[in-house]
């Protein structure tokens, strides 16, 4: 078992062609499921008059109205505890998962034990195409508490790995499980692998040589897909990072890496992908950038048809060595936190992709945005390494013209700090903070 290439390899490897005739299929019954079975959907495909019958065709989605974050608050709201974009009763529902939005009102997310079964042999199919076998121990170090990517673990018990269930533990207490239990992957978010890999030489722990990780599964921001910061942590740790993406609103993680390591392979048999232009709701060409709209294509409790991510990707249908015919995805950054400067459109991952290039900082960066003069400005500060003798004036102009030479626009200021100045996150951190609103 553990020599196959493939966790499913009928479905990982369809041909295209067959993939999208399966899509088609299976996207035509769904509409009706969810018109008949969801009050939400049938009085809003109603409202945009449209039916399940005109769809024909994958283009056809286009006629079909979007949903979003707030659709989904709003629903629960009007309808308390599931709302009534649901499309089954409350005694099908086995697990919710919940994410809290701007309103602080939990939204939920059910599942039903069909849909929750084929969410973690998703999560399985996504762990063996990063290369982890039964033989692997595996950590998993995320939130247990009502977060969908808790449940993800027993994706790794199918599997047949050894799974250590340490949750958000102290770093201490996560560094001593490492040690002792010697697991060799492990799932955090970027910012959480590095944090955790510089406390552990903090106290005297070589992660790249005391520690038996070899791979670091990494979701919840876009560090794994940017090469400088993958690089950084594969060198701190002397492991492979994989990306994974996942969203609350549909299951945990359902695109990943594979060994290639070029992109996120999306569970295409699961759920449908638009990248469209955010204004005008085009079709954008593979390869260039959009927003993320996906539609599911099995899953009962809720159905989420042409959600729109707030994420911006790119888009790669072409054949990947892996032999994986799913579509491959790139994270740019969210809608919410991209900010525009002359025109330029300037997303946080931009500006880390250049600091952790640069050998003289620490990486670690925190960027403000602000108004002067009724034009968006930035500062963007960076911690120089300790031991580094270039001058902070220096340093800081070279930060900024690769800035300016990369997007087109320059910082209004670089602050060169100190290592260990910029706050540690020990889970996602916080690098944009926006001062507009205060500004108006």
């Amino acid at each position: 078992m553990a020599n196959r290439l493939y966790w499913n390899e009928e479905i990982e490897t369809l041909p295209r062609r067959e993939l999208e005739a399966y899509q088609t299929r299976q996207l035509a019954s769904y509409l009706e499921f969810a018109y008949n079975n969801s009050p939400f959907y049938k009085e809003h495909f109603d409202a945009a008059g449209v039916k399940p019958r005109d769809f024909k065709d994958l283009s056809d989605i286009r006629k079909f109205p979007f949903v979003d974050k707030q659709t989904e608050r709003d629903r629960q709201l009007h309808k308390p505890l599931l709302g009534d974009m649901v499309a089954v009763t409350e005694e099908e529902v086995v697990f919710v998962s919940a994410s809290s939005g701007s309103t602080g009102v939990p939204t939920l997310s059910p599942f039903t034990r069909q849909d929750f079964d084929e969410f973690q042999d998703v999560q399985s199919r996504l762990f063996w195409s990063a290369g982890m076998r039964p033989h692997d121990r595996y950590v998993h170090a995320l939130n247990f508490s009502l977060f969908v990517g808790g449940p993800d673990v027993i994706g790794a018990q199918n599997l047949g790995a050894l799974c250590i269930w340490a949750g958000t533990l102290p770093s201490e207490r996560l560094l001593f499980i490492l040690k002792e239990f010697k697991p060799t992957v492990i799932w955090t978010t970027p910012s959480y692998a590095w944090y955790l890999g510089e406390t552990a030489r903090n106290h005297g722990i070589d992660p790249a040589n005391d520690l038996t990780i070899n791979r670091i599964i990494v979701a919840g921001e876009p560090g794994g897909s940017i090469h400088a910061t993958r690089n950084a942590i594969e060198n701190l740790w002397n492991a492979k990072v994989y990306d994974f993406y996942g969203i609350s609103d549909i299951f945990g993680a359902c695109a990943g890496m594979c060994e290639q390591r070029d992109g996120l392979h999306l569970a295409e048999d699961h759920i449908l992908l638009e990248v469209l232009d955010p204004v005008t709701h085009e079709p954008v060409p593979d390869g260039e950038r959009g927003e993320m709209v996906l539609t599911t294509l099995r899953k009962k409790a809720r159905p989420m048809i042409r959600f729109r991510t707030g994420d911006i990707v790119t888009c790669d249908r072409t054949p990947c060595p892996c032999g994986r015919t799913h579509a491959r995805i790139r994270v740019v950054g969210r809608i919410d936190d991209m900010f525009i400067v002359r025109g330029v459109n300037v997303f946080p991952g931009d500006i880390e992709y250049i600091v952790r290039g640069i050998k003289e900082l620490t990486g670690e960066y925190r960027i403000t945005v602000f108004t002067e003069d009724h034009m968006t400005k930035f500062i963007v500060e960076v911690e120089k390494r300790r031991g580094e003798n270039v001058e902070a004036k220096h340093l800081a102009e070279f930060v900024s013209q690769t800035i300016k030479a990369r997007l087109g626009v320059r910082p209004k200021e670089v602050k060169i700090l100190e290592e260990g100045e910029i706050p540690r996150a020990t889970h996602k951190a916080r690098r944009l903070i926006d001062l507009r609103k205060n500004d108006q």
